[in-house]
């Protein structure tokens, strides 16, 4: 099954969009996602804190400029095929 790493923090309007769209392909596409809150590691909020929200699945890695429902239902096809 393909796994979802979702980089998001609360109150967060585009975080929110991108969760509904994740939510609307789970329809279509099994996937498990585990959301990830930049605030509760360092590391995290360094590296995502311009980018969020900021998806990665599979070998693909798409931040808030690159998120559409396109972009994200070809990231879990692709992934699926791996």
């Amino acid at each position: 099954m393909t796994h979802v790493l979702f980089y998001t923090k609360r109150n967060c309007p585009l975080c929110d969009e991108c969760h509904s769209l994740l939510t609307l392909l789970n329809h279509d596409y099994r996937f498990t996602i585990e959301e990830r809150d930049i605030y509760t590691n360092d590391a995290w909020l360094e590296k995502y804190q311009l980018q969020i929200p900021y998806v990665q699945i599979g070998d693909t890695e798409l931040n808030a400029e690159q998120i559409t429902m396109d972009s994200l239902e070809n990231a879990l096809k692709q992934a699926q095929l791996s």
